[in-house]
């Protein structure tokens, strides 16, 4: 019963995952998650290799018997996702390894993939949250068109101007193991000891990927995949309850013998 009780609570963890993953399947720049489980401990009532004491030969695989299914941590899937063409100057797409650096309103780094960027009050070019982005880019008030480079320079044509005037370097940032993040939801990651130090970097190179002005990337939830696992999900679920329906009328049918 205890076995089957830990494989119902790891498929209800599973579920909950696939359900996070569909309510987030157009969240821009959303990555999405997948569940990782590991076998518990074994009882050993007789080790592998062992000397057999009727025969005195040696136990070809020995008496292992497990307990149960344990959920060992969550990762998120960093793919590419899909790339939106939205036509607005100042939607931008991060195609590669590479994460934009917001900075959040305690002082410290937030990293993030979602490019719906907006211009503030100040003209300071900041995320969807209104977090600015790290380096710090002001776009003037009489500025006619914008332009995001592939390789991160920002440049605008300021009213009565032909040609246009650079205005500051996007960066992006990359992780060792970008698995590692901690994420804080509205679509941003901090850092942690897992996720190793950020490295900064012109966009363009293949470390950090580059930059698409006039796109969005999607979510990379594959809809028709999330399905099947919620359905395989929710059989395994049935399975475990058989297994907890059935143990429990073998005590019951104990229970009435012994009366």
């Amino acid at each position: 019963m205890w076995i089957s009780k830990t494989g119902v609570q790891a498929q209800d963890e599973k579920l909950q995952a696939i359900a996070n993953n569909l309510a987030n399947a157009n969240t821009v720049g959303f990555k999405r998650d997948r569940v990782v489980f590991e076998d518990l401990f074994y009882s050993i009532e007789q080790q592998p290799g062992t000397q057999r004491a009727d025969n005195n030969t040696l136990a070809p695989s020995g008496v292992q018997l497990g307990n149960g299914v344990h959920m060992v941590g969550t990762q998120k899937v960093f793919s590419q996702g899909s790339l939106q063409t939205t036509g607005n100057q100042l939607d931008v797409a991060v195609m590669g390894n590479g994460f934009l650096s917001v900075r959040q309103p305690n002082g410290e780094t937030a990293y993030t993939r979602a490019g719906q960027l907006q211009v503030d009050a100040n003209g300071i070019l900041v995320n969807a949250h209104g977090l600015p982005l790290i380096p710090q880019i002001t776009i003037p008030a009489n500025a006619t068109s914008l332009t995001i480079a592939e390789d991160g320079v920002v440049s605008a044509t300021l009213a009565g101007n032909t040609t246009a005037s650079q205005l500051g370097q996007l960066t992006l940032t990359s992780f060792i193991n970008p698995t590692g993040l901690l994420a804080l939801g509205e679509n941003l990651f901090a850092e942690t000891p897992s996720s190793g130090t950020p490295t900064d970097g012109k966009p363009g190179d293949a470390q950090w990927g580059k930059l698409k002005q006039g796109t969005l990337e999607g979510s990379n939830v594959q809809v028709v995949e999330e399905m099947v696992d919620m359905i395989a999900a929710q059989r395994t679920y049935e399975m475990n309850t058989k297994v907890l329906s059935a143990a429990d009328n073998m005590l019951q049918y104990l229970s009435q013998a012994a009366r």
